[in-house]
């Protein structure tokens, strides 16, 4: 299975997918990628220019850190980055302030988790360490921390695979793509076809099967497509609807140790910087911090657009699952409203366009991305092995700090790849 002539299919043509499929074609091998969707990207989801100006990101929008993989894929495509400057504001249910994001005990929290050998849920650290009314504030900014940015329940996260992130107390480069993820994904699904892998979209798998030397992966549509290797790239709540065969389905069974958190992400565009022109002060805001129904708020800055993106990860997202995206809308603009001290017809009427995504009411993702439990490393270890012909891959399986990101997605799909490449 190791010579030049095997047939690879890759299931799903989201950043992991089409990242292996480019490296697989580029050292000489068939590829075929199946997607569901009638569009490459999965949780890359760029939004419609024509209405809001720019290709805004209804999905993954920055790039974490260092992010090499994404980085230099970055320069192969000629795209460049903008790193996101200005200040935090948080607003306390009666005024806005400049957020102070260092807590009196922050030394402490540091020194404990220096020392912590045994993995613990984030909650289970809490009550051991910092019981006391006196962390009532660091509890909550933990838990908030824990809900929204890593949109993970603080009862079942590992304190160990978040220790390194809380560390650096979030001073951390982040930076968007000029053009957007959209951009990148363009560049490689061109990559993919200038090297000879056929991309099918509207392919949805349901099964795959061993059939004497060769894999039949089967279709919803009823189409049959052999082959001898197959890597699966899909999100991890839809592996479950995939039957396998009975070694890949022992595998796959680990991805239930393996955390998947909710985002609710909500883009606004107005006719004008209204924020801006309420207070001066708000002229580099970036983030805005709030206990609003829809809790988090970004600006464009350092860009001028006149854009609101609202984010709510995490658990308490079931809350507002019967809205569907007008009533997400609606939140949001009430939400802006109470937080502003405006009525909310005030707020929507410079609204030019707006979109909201609730990623669990997606059929295809069912949520927006992974994060670790106490478990999460076992898992991740049985689902990356090549120990067979059907492969996992994709951000869920990232054994790196940016666990659940693009970048993630990217140097797994570009390690399996290289494991097949290795055999």
């Amino acid at each position: 299975m190791s010579d030049r002539s095997e047939h690879i299919i890759v299931v799903g043509a989201g950043a992991a997918g089409l990242m292996a499929a480019r490296e697989l074609s580029r050292a000489g091998r068939t590829v075929t990628i199946l997607e569901a969707r009638e569009r490459c990207g999965g949780r890359i989801h760029p939004l419609p220019a024509s209405e809001f100006g720019y290709p805004a990101d209804g999905g993954a929008e920055f790039v974490h850190g260092e992010a090499p993989v994404t980085r230099a894929l970055l320069r192969e495509a000629g795209l460049s980055l903008q790193e996101i400057e200005g200040t935090q504001r948080s607003f306390d249910g009666t005024k806005l302030s400049r957020e102070d994001r260092r807590d009196p005990h922050e030394a402490e929290l540091h020194a404990v988790l220096r020392e912590l050998k045994d993995d613990l849920t984030v909650a289970e650290f809490l009550r051991r360490h910092f019981a006391g009314e006196e962390y009532a504030q660091l509890r909550h900014s933990i838990e908030r921390m824990v809900e929204g940015y890593d949109a993970a329940d603080p009862e079942c996260a590992s304190i160990l695979a978040l220790r390194e992130e809380w560390m650096d107390g979030g001073h951390r480069v982040q930076a968007r793509i000029d053009g957007g993820y959209g951009a990148l994904i363009e560049f490689l699904a061109a990559e993919c076809r200038r090297h000879g892998p056929t991309i099918r979209l509207g392919c949805m798998v349901s099964a795959i099967a061993e059939e004497g030397d060769v894999l039949a992966v089967r279709c919803a549509s009823g189409e049959v497509h052999g082959c001898d290797r197959v890597i699966l790239t899909v999100p991890l709540p839809l592996l479950r609807d995939i039957a396998l065969p009975a070694r890949a389905r022992v595998k796959a069974a680990a991805s239930d140790d393996i955390g998947f958190g909710n985002v609710i992400k909500i883009v606004l565009r107005f006719a004008r910087p209204w924020w801006r022109e309420r207070k001066q002060d708000l002229a580099d805001m970036t983030f805005l911090l709030s206990g609003e129904t829809i809790p988090v708020w970004w600006t464009r800055y350092p860009g001028q657009r006149p854009v609101l993106t609202g984010w709510f990860g995490g658990p308490r997202t079931a809350e507002l699952q019967g809205l569907d995206p007008q009533g997400l809308v609606d939140a949001g603009i009430e939400s802006l409203a109470a937080i502003f001290g405006l009525s909310r017809e005030e707020v929507a009427r410079d609204l030019v366009a707006a979109a909201a995504i609730n990623w669990a009411h997606d059929p295809l993702a069912r949520g927006a991305y992974s994060w670790a439990t106490p478990r999460t490393r076992a898992a991740q270890t049985m689902l990356a092995r090549a120990d067979g012909p059907v492969l996992f891959s994709g951000e869920a399986l990232y054994r790196g700090r940016d666990m659940g990101t693009v970048e993630a997605a990217l140097a797994s799909g570009l390690e399996t790849a290289r494991l097949i490449l290795r055999a």
